[in-house]
């Protein structure tokens, strides 16, 4: 064989490695294609089985209907902290990493058998901590704070998952260096690649912070280790607990850009200042865990006042820097694409009918004016002390989680089916209610579990009304109708997800093979792999919509954070 034949042959090889994507034009490596699909569905499987944990708890917390008994209670309730708040979550950002990388650079993923491998241990992980708890002597909930003890096989899982996360992100930080040793593209990465980046940054952060804590508790659950200080604990597992919801902001964040570019060709307002936003969550962001311990005895008021003041208006920075600098590129751009009339024609001509548009935008508005508002409460040390260890802080974080990064996430997946499994979205009709259906379920779970905190529901108590209890308590009749009102939309984000899995599921196993000239059920902008894939801001122009919704943000925002300092006062008065 010639040195020639032998060159075209090694080319011929590596060209088989790759499609093109008739829709963006980027090149698909074959290696990051199949990671990316196994990561989603695995993701996909773990939500549905955290999401039926998630309504069993939500049904046992509705008085009216008290569904399981205390045991089943807290057995469902730590596994449905696993599942949505680790498994599916992380499964998915897996994935959004390959994509961020191999995909919108053009480039080969780096040692896709050792992704492999991350991916086979992350969901050996997964399985059995799923085990662990359905046994049921592994019932300590998301946080297993001690002196409760899981199964040693609890921790491990755990463990086993970290690391196979952990050789994930190293995958795609290596994948990053091939891409600029091979020069896949051009000048710096896309803004999408960088917020993936970001995550990837405190991904690290967060997962040592979860081995550092729990390699030791599971050498305890051995009998290796005599004891675990309980605030030592705490202080360590929140740098996993809280810093993995960073983690998830700085992703569905990259979300919420990459879907307005290839929907409507939206481009940042500026690169550098959105760059700026994502660097501030990797500086600062982490550091609202602090709000978890501002009743610690064993933590200074130094450390909390400067984490809780100082530092927390750094964190929220970046994020209200994304709630300005988003919808003003899409503002900028349906501007662009000729809806210019009045103030708001650029918002009502939004694509609302495209479930990947929807799911974006009410993961938006609800992450900002629910999850980001409350978020800003809590990390305040002196009110915290009205919701501290109230329901008040998983109304909170479900804001966050589920209505700002799940719906963020299954609205990507209405662009990941077509373009990466290359099927048609199958039952288009219920695939554009779903996250409406989602959205508003979430919304309201969340309110109204904010709502209870506020008059006083414990955080984790399964009976309110303390039916076993010797001394008897009542919560105010206000109490019950939030707990009530939680129940119903409870039910309603549970429709939601459902119809997510059969749309997505259903698409995947059974939706048309997308083939050449194949026309798109839910279309692209023409522009939008351009404004996904390359460095570059938007045209500067005036943008009257993005600046009203900012003033209400704003105006919500102040008014919501006073009326909880009137509250206070009251407290005051009994003093």
């Amino acid at each position: 064989m010639t040195a020639t034949t032998a060159s075209s042959g090694r080319l011929a090889g590596l060209a088989a490695r790759f499609r093109t994507c008739q829709y963006t034009g980027l090149k698909v490596d074959a290696a990051a294609e199949t990671l990316i699909k196994a990561n989603a569905v695995a993701a996909v499987i773990f939500l549905a089985v955290g999401g039926l944990m998630g309504l069993l708890v939500a049904l046992t917390r509705w008085p009216a209907v008290h569904l399981l008994p205390a045991d089943w209670f807290y057995l469902v309730l730590t596994g449905h902290g696993a599942n949505v708040l680790l498994f599916w979550i992380i499964f998915f950002e897996v994935a959004v990493l390959y994509f961020a990388s191999a995909i919108l650079l053009n480039c080969r993923l780096a040692a896709p058998k050792t992704a492999m491998l991350a991916f086979v241990l992350m969901v050996v992980g997964a399985v059995l901590a799923n085990v662990a708890v359905l046994q049921g002597d592994s019932t300590v909930m998301f946080t297993s704070y001690p002196p409760m003890m899981a199964r040693p096989i609890f921790y491990l899982s755990l463990i086993l998952f970290a690391v196979g996360a952990l050789l994930a992100v190293a995958i795609f930080f290596a994948t990053l260096v091939i891409a600029k040793q091979e020069k896949t593209y051009e000048g710096s990465i896309p803004l999408v690649t960088f917020g993936a980046l970001t995550a990837a940054i405190i991904a690290v952060f967060t997962l040592a912070s979860g081995a550092i804590i729990l390699i030791p508790t599971w050498l305890w659950s051995l009998g290796l280790v005599n004891t675990i200080d309980p605030l030592l604990y705490k202080v360590i597992w929140w740098g996993l607990g809280h810093s993995s919801q960073q983690m998830n902001v700085s992703a569905h964040v990259s979300l919420w850009y990459m879907t307005a570019a290839l929907l409507l060709g939206a481009k940042p307002l500026s690169e550098k200042v959105s760059r700026s936003a994502f660097l501030l969550y990797i500086l600062f962001l982490q550091l609202a865990s602090a709000h978890h311990l501002l009743a610690e005895p064993g933590m200074t008021s130094t450390w909390k006042i400067v984490n809780t003041s100082y530092m927390m208006y750094l964190a929220v920075l970046g994020s209200m820097i994304h709630g300005l600098t988003v919808p003003g590129a899409i503002e900028a751009a349906q501007r662009r694409n000729g809806f210019t009339k009045g103030v708001f024609e650029w918002l009502r001509k939004a694509p609302w009918g495209n479930p990947a548009f929807s799911g974006m935008f009410l993961s938006l508005v609800f992450f900002g004016f629910i999850g980001g508002i409350s978020g800003v409460v809590l990390g305040t040390e002196q009110l915290n002390v009205l919701m501290h260890n109230t329901i008040y802080v998983p109304g909170h974080f479900h804001g966050t989680v589920v209505a700002g990064t799940t719906l963020a996430f299954m609205g990507a997946t209405y662009l990941v089916v077509p373009l990466v499994f290359q099927r048609e979205i199958m039952f288009p009709t219920l695939a554009k209610w779903q996250p409406y259906l989602f959205g508003i379920g979430a919304a309201g779970i969340s309110l109204f579990m904010m709502g209870a905190g506020t008059l006083g529901v414990a955080r984790r108590h399964w009976d309110i009304t303390f039916s076993d209890a010797s001394i008897g308590f009542a919560y105010s009749a206000g109490a019950f109708l939030m707990m009530g009102l939680n129940g119903v939309f409870a039910v309603i984000a549970a429709i939601g997800g459902v119809v997510y899995v059969v749309v997505v599921v259903g698409s995947v196993l059974f939706g048309k093979r997308i083939t050449g000239g194949h026309k798109l059920t839910f279309g692209l902008h023409e522009g939008g792999a351009a404004a996904v894939s390359r460095y570059g801001s938007e045209h500067t122009m005036k943008l009257p919509g993005t600046i009203v919704l900012v003033a209400i943000f704003f105006a919500a925002f102040v008014l919501y954070y006073f009326v909880n300092w009137k509250y206070l006062s009251e407290l005051w008065l009994f003093r």
